[in-house]
């Protein structure tokens, strides 16, 4: 069977014509591997059919892509509430350390990493 990073890797590699050594765990889906939004549509099909007998319901594309990353943070400000905190309660498949981590890597550029994807479908899971 095959791991849920090969089968991302492969999708990755396929939607964007690059090599599947170009992805890691860490790479970022925007930032480093430029995936644009109909790529993400695409990904967010192909993740739906890859997966689908694995899940307990379907992929919503704007969790996995964090969307609502930047709004959720000006929600938290309005709320008064910590973004950390707030963002954990939103995005509860992600552990403190990678929203922190998120956080601080903002200024950056988009941070959707691989592994998000990973944990995202992780949480997904029948098996969990």
């Amino acid at each position: 069977m095959v791991d849920t990073f090969t089968n991302i890797q492969e999708i990755l590699s396929e939607i964007l014509d690059i090599e599947p050594d170009e992805v890691s765990e860490d790479t970022y889906v925007i930032r480093d591997l430029g995936a644009e939004s109909i790529d993400l549509l695409e990904l967010a099909v192909a993740l739906n059919t890859a997966f689908k007998s694995g899940l307990k319901s379907e992929i919503i594309d704007d969790e996995i892509f964090l969307r609502f990353l930047r709004e959720y943070m000006t929600e938290a400000d309005q709320a008064g509430k910590e973004h950390a905190g707030y963002l954990k309660e939103k995005y509860p498949f992600f552990s403190e350390t990678r929203i922190d981590e998120m956080l601080s890597d903002l200024s950056s550029g988009p941070v959707l990493k691989v592994s998000d994807l990973i944990d995202y479908i992780h949480s997904r899971s029948i098996a969990v």
